[in-house]
């Protein structure tokens, strides 16, 4: 029997582990690739300059966060993490499946996984933002439940970055 994409995303391993894991590299380097393709230079600095805005430590259970990464045959396929906001909030952060790896539900899979761990630790709340040029995941996050804090309609790149929210 064939195994299907759903079940692919099922059967991915979690590991729960930090944004400086070197297992988490290759995903974070293509990460940086193409929000660099997508986005090009903002004032002269690279879009992927984006990723070091947060030092890896705010994505630890200490700090009220967590860094994910789903695996398969022991590679890593699919990631994200979220940092505490509030007591109530967590903001979801680098969520993202290796381009090889695409169109299985793993992004979907690491959603609920984090979206899980964010409820046993009480909480109450998730916000998080994407990139007017990732079409992709605005579809994701709306299929997944989370309300647009902007006007669908309007322009998206006059907005830049698109935020999302979602009770638990």
């Amino acid at each position: 029997m064939t195994e299907t994409p759903t079940d692919f995303a099922a059967n991915a391993t979690v590991l729960v582990t930090s944004p400086a894991d070197p297992l988490a590299a290759p995903l974070v380097e293509e990460l940086s690739r193409e929000y660099d393709e997508r986005y090009g230079l903002n004032d002269g600095i690279p879009s992927s300059v984006e990723l070091s805005r947060y030092p890896a430590e705010l994505f630890s259970a200490e700090h009220g966060g967590t860094f994910i990464l789903l695996l398969a045959d022991g590679e890593p396929v699919a990631g994200g993490a979220f940092k505490r906001e509030d007591d109530d909030t967590v903001e979801v952060k680098r969520v993202w499946t290796h381009s090889g790896y695409r169109r299985r539900g793993l992004a979907r899979r690491v959603m609920a996984e984090l979206e899980a761990e964010a409820r046993r630790r009480g909480v109450r709340a998730v916000v998080l933002t994407t990139g007017a040029r990732q079409p992709e995941a605005v579809a994701l996050y709306l299929s997944l439940g989370y309300r647009p804090q902007f006007d669908l309609d309007a322009d998206w790149e006059a907005i830049s970055y698109l935020a999302f929210e979602k009770a638990l």
